[in-house]
């Protein structure tokens, strides 16, 4: 872990933000939209809502984390799954007050708004606070807010409006996730049951963005090093989930990161391996040279890659 990470000199320092054993987990009472065996699916209804910085802690040279409070007090606020996300839109008006997105023709409009996605990291119930991770990069509106946000900064969001649970009915479970998608895996680990096999495949530029992982899962974490280059830019996270022990077929694949680098791990859990489509997930969280990517590619698979022939 960084020197950095849980430096009690760092301004808007906040030990509570990084308990070193997983909390309970606090699920809400949404109903489903489709549901089964193995998954569920939520749509909520949402509206904007201003949030305020409460405090912050540096979890390593790269990630932030930012408690806030919310104006309504997250009334109706879902906790579901790691899949939870808001938008946080970081327009401000003359006099440095968020922007709230307009309601044009009866629908939410984030047209000229400046906007990205977060998962939700975890939510307090007793609190009513939200924790959300910023990735501290040297580009975007996001990272340069996060590295100088402080207690009352304020800054508008949006949702979560749906979010995709998948049940505690496996045998093992793969994770995989580059910088951006690490808050995201955190969660997983710190809500999978108590003794679940896991495993972890991590994508960093170095020791320095390692960050301690809370879990009751039997969790086994490799950290994949970038050593300089660019993010996107290799196949070290789909390298290593295509190598994985797939043997047994009654397990979960989850892995989110650049969207090109790991398109080809669809192709792979698809044609290559016994697993069906409710056993994976291949989530592109953004995609190099996009602003506010979107995540349309979610779920498609390879257009590039055929099924072996029978």
């Amino acid at each position: 872990m960084s020197p950095l990470a849980m430096d009690p000199t760092i301004p808007g320092t906040d030990r509570t933000l990084a308990p070193a054993a997983p909390r309970p987990v606090f699920r809400s009472d949404h109903a489903r939209q489709r549901e089964n065996t193995l998954n569920a699916t939520f749509r909520f209804d949402t509206s904007p809502r201003v949030l305020t910085v409460v405090s912050s802690l540096r979890l390593s040279d790269t990630l932030m984390r930012i408690r806030f409070r919310a104006d309504d007090d997250f009334a109706g606020f879902p906790s579901i799954s790691p899949d939870d996300h808001l938008k946080l839109l970081f327009d401000v008006d003359p006099h440095g007050e968020p922007i709230l997105p307009p309601v044009v023709d009866g629908r939410i409009s984030l047209r000229g708004l400046t906007h990205r996605d977060f998962t939700v990291r975890w939510f307090d119930s007793d609190s009513w606070t939200v924790d959300i991770d910023f990735v501290l990069h040297t580009h975007g509106a996001d990272g340069h807010w996060a590295a100088d946000a402080r207690p009352g900064d304020r800054l508008a969001s949006l949702g979560p409006r749906g979010t995709y649970l998948v049940k505690d009915s496996f045998d093992w479970y793969v994770l995989a996730a580059d910088d951006t998608a690490l808050p995201a895996l955190a969660r997983w680990a710190e809500t999978l049951p108590a003794g679940t096999a896991a495993t972890a495949y991590i994508e960093v530029d170095s020791p320095a963005a390692q960050i301690a992982l809370p879990t009751r899962a039997d969790l086994t974490v490799h950290w994949l090093h970038r050593g300089g280059a660019q993010p996107g830019t290799t196949t070290l996270l789909a390298d290593a989930v295509m190598e994985h022990d797939f043997t047994n077929p009654n397990g979960y694949v989850w892995a989110a990161g650049e969207a090109m680098s790991i398109k080809t791990l669809r192709c792979f859990l698809t044609f290559r391996t016994q697993l069906t489509r409710d056993n994976w997930t291949v989530d592109g969280y953004w995609r190099r040279g996009v602003a506010a990517f979107d995540r349309t590619l979610r779920g498609r698979a390879c257009p590039q890659c055929e099924a072996p022939a029978s």
